[in-house]
């Protein structure tokens, strides 16, 4: 598997206890989907390895405590603390029709209800307050917020996501 087959699941904030468990916040919507977590993937020296989870138990603000197998003193847990977790983007939890996840839509073909045919998303920008769908749209980029009242429909078969943007958005980038 190369990097492109992850997806960020979160960091290692701190140690835990004195038994080599550490905090680790997630970075996911529902923590409940990953409370039966086995194993993560840790960004170590710039590769993905394995590490099997011997157990998790969800805290509040979406951190857990974990301890992995084989680290059994806080000072084999240190070596960990600001590592990122991955899993492989297979493990993703299913969504909803109408919901999706924000790796999956780069490449689609994002058409506006009144304004036609916008762009291909290159990207998409998370911000602390909101995240935006990057597009190019008449050789300038338009940055189109993903919340409910703009995102309509997505169509994976065609790879279209048909959105609602805000009255004067587009305008705005002329």
């Amino acid at each position: 598997m190369n990097k492109d087959d992850f997806y960020y699941l979160g960091k290692i904030l701190k140690t835990y206890g004195n038994k080599g468990q550490v905090l680790v916040h997630l970075d996911v919507d529902d923590t409940e989907n990953y409370d039966e977590l086995q194993s993560v993937y840790l960004d170590l020296h710039g590769e993905r390895i394995p590490f099997f989870i011997d157990s998790l138990e969800l805290k509040h603000n979406k951190n857990a405590v974990v301890h992995f197998q084989e680290v059994e003193t806080i000072e084999d847990a240190e070596i960990y603390v600001g590592l990122e977790l991955y899993l492989p983007i297979a493990q993703l939890p299913p969504l909803n029709e109408d919901q999706f996840y924000y790796h999956e839509v780069k490449g689609f073909t994002v058409i506006d209800e009144r304004h036609g045919q916008l762009g291909i998303v290159d990207d998409i920008l998370e911000l602390p307050h909101q995240s935006l769908l990057q597009v190019m749209h008449d050789g300038k980029e338009v940055l189109i917020p993903i919340v409910d009242e703009v995102i309509l429909e997505i169509d994976r078969k065609k790879r279209l996501l048909f959105v609602r943007t805000p009255e004067g958005l587009l305008e705005i980038y002329h």
